[in-house]
């Protein structure tokens, strides 16, 4: 017998080895651009706050952080129940005339308790409840109407993004819907209040986001509306109950607008055909700045939150330096959005 050749080490071994190579590239690639994608909200608010301070330096005062802060509360407080709708693959184009609405409702129960006999204090707690319950009602509509009813979020949103305003402008004429003076004056501080220096609007958002974002992260109902926004039919074939989840999400939403909009009425004490304007836009912008997927599936509230501030820094750097009118403060939040999708599409 001949003696065999010796054997040559096998080339075979060499491709699998650059596969694995370039995959953990990708896959490092991907994780940078992650982090990159997860700082990006902070840094830019970080940079725009270093600009407004070289441009304006009224705007570094604690006074004016309050002011921001404080304005900011009303958008962030719906922006988080707008966070649990983007994720779960939804979207809601009416929070703006559901808080109209809820507003001139809960003024006109407010002034009737109030001529009734019943004391200030309990007509305010009153509306306060009724505000809360108006959302959650709206909610469940909106729910019920997508889950049952078939129709896309998009569809159902729209349409009652204009019944809401034209039943606030029916039930105010025309013009404002004011609340009484005297309840006006008991219902001021939940609005102008402070607590350790700081407005009350701006606690209830810290306390708002906190628990948003324990029930997102902590929950079984969180992972499940990032389930059913990652891939809806693969959450239906691991038994989760997708209508019984998106009908929540949305009530969640619908009380959320109650909150901004009980906190808002003091601000005023009236309710027009005007108020809540644009409030959708500025929420879903807030969402999507704050790195929540249009897709759904995946977002955070912190992000979220950082989100509604840099937009509300935005605003008050231009009133403050008057580089553009004040006017065009809705124009630039669209393009921020646009800009934002843009990127978003270099995601995987």
């Amino acid at each position: 017998m001949q003696p065999e050749p010796p054997k040559t080490p096998s080339r075979q071994q060499e491709p699998a080895e650059t596969s694995t190579r370039g995959t953990a590239g990708a896959t490092a690639r991907r994780s940078w651009w992650a982090r990159l994608h997860g700082i990006g909200p902070i840094a830019g608010l970080a940079l725009l706050c270093v600009a407004g301070t070289l441009l304006n330096p009224d705007f570094a005062t604690f006074d004016n952080a309050m002011n921001v802060l404080t304005r900011t509360a009303f958008i962030g407080i719906i922006a988080v129940g707008m966070c649990f709708v983007i994720i779960s693959g939804g979207i809601d184009l009416s929070v703006g005339s559901m808080a109209a609405l809820i507003a001139g409702c809960v003024i006109l129960l407010m002034n009737s308790l109030g001529t009734s006999g019943l004391s200030t204090m309990v007509a305010v707690i009153l509306g306060m409840g009724f505000a809360l319950l108006l959302g959650a009602v709206f909610g469940l509509a909106h729910g019920l109407l997508i889950t049952r009813g078939r129709i896309e979020p998009f569809i159902v949103t729209l349409g009652t993004l204009g019944i809401y305003r034209a039943y606030l402008t029916y039930f105010a004429g025309g013009g404002a819907i004011t609340l009484d003076n005297t309840l006006s004056d008991a219902y001021s501080p939940v609005y102008y209040g402070s607590l350790l220096g700081v407005q009350i609007p701006v606690w209830v958002f810290a306390v708002v986001a906190v628990i948003g974002a324990l029930i997102l992260n902590r929950t079984a109902y969180g992972r499940y509306v990032q389930a059913i926004g990652s891939n809806e039919q693969v959450a239906r074939y691991a038994a989760v109950d997708v209508d019984r989840i998106k009908v929540i999400t949305y009530m969640l939403l619908g009380v959320c607008v109650g909150v901004a909009t009980l906190l808002y009425v003091p601000r005023l004490g009236s309710a027009s055909p005007s108020t809540g304007l644009l409030w959708e836009l500025e929420a879903i912008a807030a969402v999507i700045v704050g790195g929540t997927a249009l897709k759904g599936g995946a977002g955070s509230i912190t992000g979220t939150v950082i989100g509604a501030i840099l937009l509300s820094v935005i605003s008050n750097i231009l009133n403050l330096t008057n580089i553009i009118s004040v006017y065009l403060n809705a124009a630039v939040q669209g393009f921020v959005i646009i800009v934002v999708a843009f990127t978003q599409r270099r995601r995987k």
